[in-house]
């Protein structure tokens, strides 16, 4: 006997292929215990569920965030949540503190968890000092126990009489300022 080859009328033809191979895979499916359901028909519930508003739904990591989200949680990752304090302290200075304190007194640095303020007269530096209690209860308030603890007050910075490249050595004379 001769090979011999099938008759090309009697083979799939390349849809007939694929509905043969989309047969294969529901019978595989049906097997192993899967039920295809109609297109627009849900799966009946064993158990009737209340449904869960957008905001319950707990973040799985795939979703995408918004910008806000993602640099809060990238500040409390990274541990930076005092350093962020600190800075937002020295940016929203006006806000915390009003126009008319933060015209006459700036913010210049912060060492630990005190503030160091310097302000443009001695009157506003003792007005200051006498404010610095409501001052650090607002702080804690706005920016959480613990970031502002003392305020020192600088006073306001003297005027420089070297002018100049050739200066005398020492005090100077005394009969200014002094």
């Amino acid at each position: 006997m001769k090979d011999e080859d099938p008759d090309p009328a009697e083979q799939p033809t390349g849809i007939d292929a694929a509905q043969a191979a989309l047969n294969r895979m529901r019978a595989a499916a049906a097997n192993r215990g899967e039920i295809r359901l109609a297109p627009g028909r849900r799966p009946p519930d064993k158990t009737k569920s209340k449904r869960r508003s957008f905001l319950d739904i707990k973040d799985s990591g795939r979703d995408p965030l918004g910008l806000g989200n993602v640099v809060n949680r990238l500040i409390s990752e990274r541990g930076w949540s005092s350093p962020v304090a600190v800075g937002s302290v020295m940016a929203q200075w006006n806000t915390l503190v009003g126009p008319d304190i933060s015209a006459h007194c700036q913010p210049e640095s912060f060492t630990g968890t005190a503030l160091q303020v310097r302000c443009d007269s001695t009157s506003w530096a003792t007005q200051l000092r006498l404010l610095s209690s409501s001052l650090l209860a607002r702080f804690d308030a706005e920016l959480g126990t613990g970031v502002v603890t003392k305020i020192q007050v600088l006073a306001p910075a003297a005027p420089n009489w070297r002018k100049g490249y050739r200066t005398v050595k020492g005090r100077g004379p005394r009969d200014t300022y002094g």
